[in-house]
């Protein structure tokens, strides 16, 4: 059976296409039929499929992994490809916290660290486990998140697309518990080094 990964996965790389590429003022309808001609994210491919992936995600339906490979390439080969790489990490961040119950996340930002950070990140653990196909520990202050088989790994040259999974971990961190601070790429697989690695803080920013 080929690999797959959680729907969610591919729908954010589109989400995050359709926003990067929607522009910020109102333009009359000529420049919005000029627009869809030049910028994929307003493609009407582009709508269908995030329906389709979108339509996936309910159902709780799988994607096939090339599928989402495929897609990263294709957003590899823009020219503000991290930048879209990472509203893509924070689209899916914020989807999959938004997957805890209410009762949950207020339980994690309003009970003292020692009650809450646990719980944090047990659930840090399952939407990573979920959607990047990685793990997440505690190692001292910090958390590490590893992703053994990267879907963005080979989407752009010097590794722009790790920055999907940089940007992830932070918004979770942040939404998590508050967290901030920077995300060090401490291992990477195009250095030969077996596996994709993230570091960070474990503590918030307050």
């Amino acid at each position: 059976m080929s690999p797959t990964v959680d729907s969610l996965l591919p729908l954010s790389f589109l989400e995050a296409v359709r926003n990067v590429d929607t522009p910020d003022d109102d333009p009359d309808t000529e420049l919005v039929a000029e627009l869809r001609n030049k910028r994929l994210g307003l493609s009407d491919t582009v709508y269908a499929q995030i329906r389709r992936y979108s339509d996936a995600v309910k159902r709780s339906q799988r994607t096939a992994r090339d599928e989402a490979v495929a897609l990263a390439r294709l957003i590899g080969r823009r020219p503000d490809a991290e930048a879209v790489f990472r509203a893509a990490g924070r689209y899916l961040a914020n989807e999959a916290y938004q997957g805890i119950s209410a009762m949950t996340r207020r339980v994690m930002l309003t009970l003292p660290s020692l009650v809450a950070r646990p719980i944090a990140l047990r659930h840090a653990g399952r939407i990573v486990t979920r959607y990047f196909n990685g793990t997440v520990s505690r190692v001292g202050s910090s958390v590490l998140l590893e992703v053994p088989s990267s879907v963005t790994i080979d989407s752009a040259p010097r590794s722009i697309g790790c920055a999907y999974y940089e940007a992830g971990l932070a918004e979770l961190l942040r939404l998590l518990i508050n967290g901030g601070g920077a995300v060090d790429h401490v291992r990477c697989i195009a250095r030969g080094e077996g596996t994709c690695s993230w570091r960070a803080e474990w503590r918030p920013l307050n």
